[in-house]
C-alpha cells in the first residue's frame, strides 16, 4: 500500500466548550505556535477539537453536498444561485468552480467549506505530537488518539465518496524537506478503502463503548462500528464495485484506479461489520425509538403515532441515534420547513423555503405498505383526481376540505414527515392542531411573499414537535437536535441490503426490515405484498427484495441526507436527475381556494433535462489543484 507524505500549509487551535444543551461548540481563539499546541492538557484538547471541527456539517444547506444536489429538497429560484446544492443540482459544477470543494484548500465559504486535507494533516500533526504532553492520563491518551484516528479515516473517506480516488496522506512531510520531489500520485480504489478500513479498525480499539452528554457528538465505538459498516457497503455497491464506466482511468504509472470486476466478497465483508456493529449498538443501549409521545392532552393513537415518528429525528440525543452532528443546523432546518398557522406581517419570522419534491410525496407507501404504483386496492391512474375529506379521513386530511387522492389512504409516514395542502400539523409546542394551507394567497403562499416552498410540500419530519411558532409575537423557539449522521434504522437496513447482496431473500434480511415498518404500523414486507401488491412474489427474489430494501431506505431516511449518496452508490442518481423537479401551481391565477388550479402538476426548476452525465458520479478535483500537483489525474470526463 502507498503511504503518503503531504506539506503542512496551515493549521489553527481550537477549544471544546460542550455541553449537554450545546452540544460540541468549537471556538477558535487564534493560536498557532504548535509548541503551545501540546505543552499541557488543555491545550492538547483543544488541538483535539481542531481536528473535530473539520466535520463536514451535515444537513447545512451550505456545507452538506447531500441536502440540495438531489432531487428531494428545493429552494426557490431565486434563491438557489446562493447555495452550492441547488446549482450542483442544476447543472453548474465545474473543475474552475468546485462547489463543495472538500479536496482543496481554499478559503471556507458558503460554496467553499474546510478542506479535509487540511483536517488529514491536523490529525497527522496531532498524532505525531500528542506523547509530548506531559500531563496526560494514559487512558485519555489512547481514547483521543483513537478518535483522531477514525477522523482522518472518515475524513479520506468523505474524499473518496465525492471524488473517487485519493491522495492517501498517511503523515504530513517536515518542512525542512527537498520540496522538490515528484508530487504525489492518486491511490486506487482498493488501497483508499483498504487504508481507510485499516484506520477504523485501530481507532476501534481505543474508542470508548459510549460518551458521556458533556461530549455528546465526540465519537464512540459504536459509532465508529456503525460508520465501518457504511463504508464498507459503500466500497461495495456498484459505483465502486463492479463499475465499467472508469475501467479506463488510471494514475500517473498507468495502475487502473478502479477494480477491474465485481468482486462479491465485499458484501459478505458490508454484512460481517453491519452485524458486529448492530450488536455493538444494541449492546450498548441503542435501540429503535419507540414511536409514541406524551401528549399533554387526550390524543388519538394515530396523531400519537405522527408525533412520535417525528421524534426518532427531532428528539435530541434520543436511543436510535448513533452518532449526531453537534451543530446549529436543525435550527435553520426548522425555521424553513415550518409551516404557518396564520398571516404573518409583511417580515417573515421564519423563512420556510425548503420545499419537498413532488416526487419524494408519491415514494411514500400506500396505507397497505406498498408503494402506491404496486397497490392493487389503491387508485393510481387517478391519484391527482380532487377528493373531498369525510369524517373516517380526518387524522389525515383536515374534514370537509378538498384535496387529491395522492393525500389519502398512505401510510403513517407519510403523514408524520410531509406538510401539504389542507393536512394537518400537530405540536406547535402546546399539542395544537392547525389546517395548513397552500393555495394562493393563503397563509403558506401569500401573494407577493417569495419565501414560500415552491411545490407545496415541507419536510415536517425536520420540525421538532416541541418548536414553537408564536406569529403575534413574532416568535420562533426551536427545539435543537443533533442532525443524524448515523441512526440504528439505517444500520439496519445497510445490514438487510448487505445480506441480500450476499445470499439473497431469507427470513434475516425480512427480519430487519420489517423491524422498522412495525414502527410505522405497517405489516412485514412478504405479508404486505403478498395481500396488496400486483407483483406479490416481489420479496422472494433478490433483484425484487433489492428494490423493496431501496425504497424503505429512501423513505424511511428521508431528509436526512442519505438519499443522494445512496442514489449514487447504486448507480440510480443519474435517470432521476434527467427528469424535471414537480409540485403543485402555487402561482396559478386563481380566486383563494380553488383546487382545481393549485393542483395542476407543474414543473418548479430551470434544471435543463439530460444533464447529468457519468462523469457526475464523482466531483471534479479544481483545477488550480491540477495545476500544482503535476501528477494529479483529473477524474474522468472533466
Amino acid at each position: 500500500m502507498k503511504k503518503y507524505k503531504y506539506i503542512l500549509i496551515v493549521f489553527s487551535i481550537l477549544f471544546f466548550a460542550s455541553c449537554e444543551e450545546e452540544f460540541l461548540n468549537v471556538v477558535p481563539d487564534n493560536i498557532a505556535v504548535l509548541d503551545n499546541a501540546f505543552s499541557n492538557r488543555n491545550a492538547a484538547q483543544g488541538f483535539l477539537a481542531t481536528c473535530y471541527s473539520y466535520l463536514p456539517a451535515e444537513g447545512s444547506l451550505g456545507e452538506d453536498p447531500a441536502m440540495l444536489s438531489g432531487d428531494e429538497l428545493i429552494l426557490p429560484i431565486s434563491q438557489q444561485d446562493d447555495f452550492g446544492g441547488s446549482l450542483v443540482s442544476n447543472g453548474f459544477l465545474n473543475p474552475s468552480n468546485v462547489y463543495f470543494n472538500y479536496w482543496g484548500v481554499g478559503t471556507p465559504s458558503n460554496q467553499t467549506p474546510n478542506s479535509l486535507y487540511r483536517g488529514i494533516r491536523d490529525c497527522n500533526i496531532f498524532l505525531e505530537n500528542v506523547d509530548r504532553v506531559r500531563d496526560l492520563e494514559l487512558f485519555e491518551k489512547t481514547q483521543w488518539i483513537a478518535e483522531v484516528k477514525f477522523l482522518k479515516a472518515y475524513y479520506h473517506f468523505y474524499l473518496a465518496r465525492m471524488f473517487g480516488p485519493v491522495i492517501i496522506v498517511d503523515e504530513n512531510i517536515p518542512v525542512s524537506e527537498d520540496l522538490a520531489r515528484e508530487s504525489p500520485s492518486r491511490s486506487t480504489i482498493d488501497e483508499t478503502f483498504n487504508y481507510i478500513i485499516n484506520l477504523l479498525d485501530e481507532a476501534l480499539v481505543g474508542l470508548p463503548n459510549t460518551v458521556q452528554p458533556a461530549d455528546f457528538g465526540r465519537v464512540s465505538k459504536s459509532a465508529a462500528a456503525a460508520i465501518k459498516a457504511r463504508i464498507l457497503v459503500e466500497y461495495a455497491s456498484p459505483l465502486f464495485n463492479g463499475n465499467n464506466t472508469f475501467n479506463e482511468f488510471v494514475n500517473s504509472e498507468g495502475v487502473p484506479l478502479f477494480p477491474q470486476t465485481f468482486d462479491a466478497s465485499k458484501w459478505e465483508a458490508a454484512a460481517l461489520a453491519c452485524k458486529e456493529a448492530i450488536d455493538l449498538c444494541l449492546a450498548n443501549g441503542v435501540e429503535i425509538y419507540p414511536a409514541t409521545y406524551n401528549s399533554i392532552r387526550d390524543e388519538n393513537d394515530f396523531t400519537i403515532l405522527k408525533a412520535g415518528l417525528r421524534g426518532r429525528v427531532t428528539d435530541p440525543w434520543n436511543v436510535e441515534l448513533i452518532w449526531g452532528a453537534s451543530s446549529n443546523n436543525s435550527v435553520d432546518l426548522q425555521r424553513r420547513s415550518q409551516s404557518l398557522n396564520q398571516a404573518v406581517a409583511a417580515t417573515p419570522i421564519i423563512q420556510r423555503n425548503l420545499a419537498v419534491t413532488l416526487r419524494m410525496a408519491e415514494l411514500y407507501y400506500s396505507n397497505n405498505g406498498v408503494p402506491i404504483d404496486e397497490d392493487a386496492t389503491w387508485d393510481y391512474p387517478n391519484r391527482y383526481k380532487l377528493k373531498t375529506s369525510q369524517t373516517e379521513d380526518a387524522l389525515f386530511v383536515a374534514e370537509g376540505e378538498t384535496t387529491v387522492n395522492l393525500h389519502f389512504n398512505r401510510e403513517p409516514r407519510f403523514y408524520s414527515d410531509l406538510s401539504f395542502d389542507r393536512s394537518i400539523w400537530f405540536g406547535n409546542g402546546t399539542d395544537n392542531e392547525f389546517v395548513v394551507e397552500w393555495r394562493k394567497n393563503e397563509t403558506n403562499n401569500r401573494k407577493n411573499e417569495t419565501t414560500a416552498a415552491i411545490t407545496g410540500y415541507q419536510a415536517k419530519k425536520l420540525v421538532g414537535v416541541k418548536t414553537t411558532l408564536n406569529v403575534p409575537q413574532r416568535r420562533f423557539t426551536s427545539v435543537r437536535y443533533p442532525f443524524p449522521i448515523m441512526r440504528l434504522s439505517d444500520l439496519y437496513l445497510l445490514y438487510a441490503e448487505a445480506l441480500n447482496e450476499v445470499n439473497g431473500p431469507s427470513a434475516e434480511v425480512y427480519s430487519y426490515v420489517d423491524l422498522i415498518r412495525e414502527r410505522a404500523n405497517l405489516d412485514g414486507v412478504v405479508e404486505s405484498w403478498q395481500n396488496f401488491s400486483n407483483n406479490p412474489s416481489k420479496p422472494s427474489t433478490q433483484e425484487g427484495m433489492r428494490e423493496v430494501i431501496k425504497n424503505e431506505r429512501l423513505i424511511e431516511l428521508a431528509f436526512e441526507g442519505r438519499r443522494y449518496w445512496d442514489l449514487r452508490r447504486w448507480l440510480d442518481l443519474k435517470d432521476l436527475m434527467n427528469t424535471p423537479i414537480r409540485g403543485w401551481n402555487l402561482d396559478g391565477d386563481s380566486n383563494t381556494g380553488a383546487p382545481e388550479v393549485f393542483y395542476q402538476v407543474t414543473q418548479w426548476n430551470t434544471r435543463k433535462l439530460s444533464l447529468f452525465e457519468e462523469r457526475d458520479y464523482f466531483w471534479p478535483i479544481s483545477l488550480s489543484e491540477i495545476i500544482n500537483l503535476s501528477n494529479l489525474q483529473q477524474n474522468p470526463g472533466w
